[in-house]
């Protein structure tokens, strides 16, 4: 009768010897037929196992980084908008790159060369003021077009054949031919704020006619049809830095034409001329000055001005007296100087009325002092000195047309 095992673990048989091998006992040397190779648990590999790969590349096929600064250096000089920045980078990338082993050494050298020659540039550019130069024409043409390509002396044509209104654009045309407009002065204006349209006008009411006598010494030989435009800046080109006003004779309409320079002064007149329309044009300026307001109204006003031409008489009586007149107008002016003299009498007596606050009296003295202006001595004179003899017609209330003047405003 058996008997079962006790309980517990299995427990192992008595030791036995390895089987008997079937093809008979190895030769020597030789491993037995049916055992593992080595002492190695099955399932495991063969001999110690592989080492494994760490994460990334191995320092031998890991790629070498592209360094920063040589790509800006590189950027920089092909700019050429910062070179001297430009440069240092491209230095101290190629410090790096020695240092670090990184790549991009090509690109620092040629972003240092490039930034070289762009600081070589701009320095040259600094010392021969360039900038300065560059904004200078960069604000020329955007205030003033090519209208200031005409200068005092030269006559032109504009576009849409007027000179009132927005002009853009004029062409230079010979004045002897038919034109459209002569440039006889200009002038800068003041101040920091845009004085609108109407400020620009009546500056260049105030300022253009002096100009015009200046330019056109012998007003008595502009045509009729003659009338005083200007140029002057837009809000726009205010805020560029535009002030200049620009004088331009031109039609009275607006839309015709002038024929021939009307151009008189010291470039075409004689030294007799020029000293003759000087003095009579002195005394001219001061009697535009006259009072608006009535003498009755504004005897204080009138007192003061009175002297006023009464001076400039006197000054001017001096002057023509002291010239050296060629011997065929020495009498005609001698016969203007005296009426002069006698009308700076008669413009003191005015004065003096005035200052009475006698009007009766002052009209009387006023009108004895005008009879000499544009009378028979002064047209021998001028026949003398070879000047216009035909006296200019003023219509009442023009004040010699500088109310009617239109303005041609320069749109930029």
């Amino acid at each position: 009768m058996s008997i079962p095992p006790p309980p517990g673990p299995h427990q192992p048989g008595p030791a036995q010897g390895p089987p008997p091998d079937p093809y008979g006992p190895p030769r020597p040397g030789q491993q037995p037929y049916g055992q593992p190779y080595g002492q190695q648990p099955y399932g495991q590999p063969y001999g110690p196992p592989y080492q494994g790969w760490g994460q990334g590349y191995s320092p031998s096929t890991r790629p070498k980084s592209v360094n920063g600064l040589a790509v800006a250096s590189l950027v920089l000089g092909v700019l050429c908008c910062f070179p001297a920045v430009g440069l240092v980078m491209g230095v101290i990338a190629l410090v790096q790159i020695k240092k670090n082993g990184q790549s991009g050494k090509a690109l620092a050298i040629v972003g240092s060369i490039l930034s070289s020659l762009g600081l070589a540039l701009w320095v040259t550019v600094l010392a021969t003021g360039g900038p300065s130069t560059m904004w200078e024409e960069f604000k020329k043409s955007a205030t003033e077009g090519t209208a200031f390509s005409v200068v005092k002396g030269q006559c032109f044509d504009a576009p849409g054949e007027s000179l009132e209104g927005l002009t853009y654009d004029v062409d230079q045309v010979p004045c002897a031919g038919e034109h459209e407009g002569e440039v006889f002065g200009e002038f800068l204006m003041t101040g920091s704020a845009f004085p609108g349209d109407s400020g620009v006008s009546d500056v260049a009411d105030e300022k253009c006619y002096p100009l015009q006598d200046a330019y056109a010494m012998d007003t008595w030989a502009l045509p009729k049809n003659v009338d005083v435009y200007y140029f002057g800046p837009t809000r726009q080109s205010w805020r560029l830095g535009d002030r200049t006003v620009t004088c331009i004779f031109g039609n009275t309409d607006g839309a015709g034409t002038l024929t021939g320079s009307l151009r008189a002064d010291a470039t075409t007149l004689d030294t007799d001329q020029v000293a003759f329309l000087k003095s009579l044009n002195a005394v001219d300026a001061v009697l535009w000055e006259e009072p608006e307001d009535y003498p009755e109204d504004d005897l204080p006003g009138y007192r003061d001005w009175s002297m006023d031409v009464r001076n400039s008489l006197d000054t001017q009586v001096k002057a023509l007296r002291a010239h050296s007149w060629p011997a065929g107008a020495t009498k005609t002016v001698a016969a203007l100087v005296k009426d002069m003299e006698a009308a700076r009498d008669q413009w003191g007596l005015a004065s003096a009325a005035a200052a009475a606050d006698d009007a009766d009296r002052f009209y009387t003295h006023y009108d004895k002092g005008y009879e000499y202006v544009d009378g028979a001595t002064t047209v021998t004179a001028r026949k003398a000195l070879g000047l216009a003899t035909e006296p200019p017609t003023y219509d009442d209330g023009e004040g010699g047309g500088a109310s009617d003047a239109s303005g041609g405003e320069l749109d930029v």
